[in-house]
């Protein structure tokens, strides 16, 4: 079993900036792949950003260019920068874990980019 404990989630300007956290309850960066999804209002969950064993990333066309997806091994934690954030990144954002056909998502943190 992986928890995963985001935070860092808020009420944040046009063009302002945030850095979410996941927490993982264990070390699992060199098993699994780590990512960041959102959840809109009244839409599906999508991928923001992805990060593999190996360090590769991989963006959303959306988020390319503002945000960037990292991890600090030793505290077990991944982050998602966000920077330039426009209203359509308004949504619940998810950490995710996952190994084969094992998936973990943690609870989400609210993001709302709103004047």
């Amino acid at each position: 079993q992986v928890q995963l404990v985001e935070s860092g989630g808020g009420l944040v300007q046009p063009g302002g900036s945030l850095r979410l956290s996941c927490a993982a309850s264990r070390t699992i960066f060199s098993t699994y792949v780590m990512g960041w999804y959102r959840q809109p209002p009244g839409k599906q969950r999508e991928l923001v950003a992805a990060l593999t064993t190996g360090g590769y990333t991989n963006y959303a066309d959306s988020a390319k260019g503002r945000f960037t997806i990292s991890r600090d091994n030793a505290k077990n934690t991944v982050y998602l920068q966000m920077h330039n954030l426009k209203p359509e990144d308004t949504a619940v954002y998810y950490c995710n874990a996952q190994l084969s056909i094992l998936t973990y998502w943690g609870r989400g943190t609210q993001v709302t980019v709103s004047s």
